[in-house]
């Protein structure tokens, strides 16, 4: 009952708040393993979303581990997603947000649990899809806020996170991603969501 109005009893990554203003916080992560696949949304039937059956599939949330140990993997918060326009390489700092004029690819990401230290300590996915890879330590520009994570309150968000850190001096080096930590039955005003922004 505690997910449907927004409780988050995951793991969620380490960070330190380095500074936090009126519009938004920076951040700096401490390095993590992720588990990601990019796939374009016209595969998953338009669902931008589609990437997240392949990943629960991986750590087990939805029946057996597709793995090859098997192991269970704990779930955590956020999911992470980021977009890009067809043909351009997507940035190693990977997560979505999408207009239907263009074609995008989309790249989403579970932050795998802290006892993964390396990418080789965790199991080897059996869909080839799934990449398992390091984040070294990084920097964000962050701005939470909840309700629906629609195309149009993401553009908005990032706009304005990314004029305000610009104003203040700091320099934007990727593009933004957005985490979402609750289910979809969570009821969207007790949903948590951040537009991250990669900073220097």
């Amino acid at each position: 009952m505690g997910m449907v109005f927004g409780k988050i009893s995951v793991e969620t990554p380490k960070y330190e708040v380095i500074q936090s203003t009126s519009d938004y916080e920076i951040r700096k992560y401490a390095p993590s393993v992720v588990a990601e696949v990019t796939y374009d949304p016209s595969t998953f039937k338009g669902n931008k979303d589609g990437g997240f059956s392949v990943l629960a599939n991986y750590i087990g949330a939805l029946g057996n581990p597709q793995n090859t140990k098997p192991e269970k993997i704990a779930m955590t918060a956020p999911v992470i997603t980021k977009s890009s326009p067809e043909g351009e390489k997507i940035a190693m700092k990977a997560p979505m947000v999408t207009k239907s004029d263009e074609k995008k690819m989309v790249t989403m990401q579970f932050v795998l649990p802290e006892k993964y230290q390396k990418a080789e300590e965790a199991p080897k996915p059996v869909d080839e899809r799934v990449v398992i890879r390091e984040e070294g330590e990084r920097k964000y520009g962050v701005v939470k806020f909840g309700g629906v994570a629609s195309d149009e309150v993401v553009g908005e968000k990032v706009d304005k996170l990314k004029k305000s850190l610009e104003k203040d001096g700091y320099k934007v080096i990727g593009q933004f991603l957005l985490a979402r930590y609750n289910p979809p039955w969570t009821l969207p005003p007790f949903r948590t969501n951040e537009v991250m922004i990669p900073v220097e």
